[in-house]
């Protein structure tokens, strides 16, 4: 059994780029040496015990697959299959990978240590009024509800992450200086949603709204919505010319892979702080492969003041399934 940390992934192998653009042919060169001149040697039978499983971001393309040996790394890593040290190292620094905002918090708990937490209990459930208060004074609302839901009804300002998508993209968009608020589809969620949270270094959760969004508009608040559009709607609306801005928000390869023409493409990480360039004046339709990621971006336009989003269900996935056009990098 060997734990092989960041260096080696099921189909796939660690990242290089982090030092920067002038670092990674050396970092590549190292991780080669590690990987062929020390991991692999310790035959095939090894178990593979990596640091990171599928959606990480410390991998490019981590598989959904729990158990490996090296040998069966050895056979099916695309990775492996450059053997060539030089090859190896051109293929590492050709990647573009993501950086989020989070890997600065992680340096700053890996230099100086974590805070020490104790024995946390979970957070308070907080009445409508509770919860407004809180928002008043500065707290971030994360909505973890499913998209279609958080387009029905959601509290104005809110995030929309849903719980499966908050280790992934909590750290690329909530603030580590302010309070957090949840909004639950499910009470019994609550244990997760803050486990996620804290493994990230969020430890300010403030409370939950108790019994759901339900509760907040049954108590006469305000609520928001944000539309969403099937594949065909939209591309009704782009052959009327409703001048309709359509936004990309997937990955950079994912957008190579196929795109819809004349789409913009801004990775969803990074549209908090590019939102000064999509023009306000336009209606913006969000796309991602399904629309989960669609959902943060519009969310994210909500926030900032964008009148009219919206999110694309079914995403890239359906655009490519009703057999409409897609341009190609």
């Amino acid at each position: 059994m060997v734990f092989t940390g960041d260096a080696l992934f099921v189909d796939d192998v660690g990242r290089t780029d982090l030092y920067g653009h002038d670092e990674a042919p050396r970092l590549a060169g190292d991780l080669y040496d590690s990987i062929f001149k020390k991991i692999m040697t310790l035959g095939d039978g090894a178990i593979l015990c990596p640091a990171h499983g599928a959606g990480s971001v410390c991998g490019l393309s981590i598989s959904d697959r729990d158990e490996s040996t090296l040998g069966i790394e050895r056979v099916q890593n695309p990775l492996l299959q450059l053997t060539n040290r030089d090859d190896f190292i051109r293929r590492k620094i050709s990647e573009r990978q993501e950086r989020p905002g989070y890997f600065r918090q992680m340096e700053v708990c890996n230099l100086e240590g974590p805070p020490l937490l104790g024995g946390m209990t979970l957070p308070a459930a907080l009445t409508p009024a509770e919860f407004k208060e809180e928002i008043e004074r500065g707290a971030v609302v994360v909505d973890t509800g499913a998209p279609a839901a958080f387009g029905g009804a959601h509290i104005k300002g809110s995030y929309s992450i849903w719980l499966e998508g908050l280790p992934a993209f909590a750290g690329w968009l909530l603030p580590y200086d302010k309070p957090i608020l949840l909004v639950l589809e499910d009470q019994s969620h609550l244990e997760r949603a803050v486990r996620y949270l804290i493994r990230l270094g969020y430890d300010r959760i403030r409370g939950y709204l108790k019994d759901q969004i339900e509760a907040w508009y049954d108590a006469g608040f305000p609520t928001a919505h944000l539309p969403l559009l099937s594949v065909h709607e939209l591309k009704a609306k782009m052959h009327r010319g409703d001048g309709l801005t359509v936004l990309d928000v997937r990955g950079y390869y994912e957008w190579n892979e196929g795109h819809i023409e004349g789409a913009k493409h801004i990775y969803v990480g990074h549209l908090q702080e590019r939102i000064p360039d999509i023009a306000k004046d336009r209606p913006v339709a969000v796309m991602c492969n399904v629309g989960h990621r669609a959902g943060i971006g519009a969310s994210i336009l909500l926030r900032e003041g964008h009148k009219e989003a919206y999110n694309v269900i079914g995403g890239m996935t359906a655009w490519k399934a009703a057999g409409y056009p897609v341009c190609t990098a």
